[in-house]
């Protein structure tokens, strides 16, 4: 499965974690449990308006710097 970052996005927890986890093909199932970018324990959820949720911080901060890419502009 194509990968081009080494990280993947899962809603969980009420917001858009990522997970260096390998997921798994059609993604993971609903209760998985997984560690975030954030470093929390996190399980796996699914429904129609999880993938809208807030990203979360933390994963986003962690992403951005696997991803090569820089910061976020902080919002004064």
């Amino acid at each position: 499965m194509y990968r081009p970052h080494p990280f993947s996005w899962v809603p969980a927890a009420g917001a858009r974690h990522a997970s260096a986890e390998k997921r798994p093909a059609g993604g993971w199932s609903d209760g998985t449990t997984l560690t975030a970018l954030c470093d929390q324990k996190i399980q796996a959820e699914s429904g129609e308006l999880a993938w809208l949720w807030a990203t979360c911080p933390g994963c986003s901060k962690a992403a951005r710097v696997l991803a090569g890419m820089p910061p976020t502009a902080v919002a004064r």
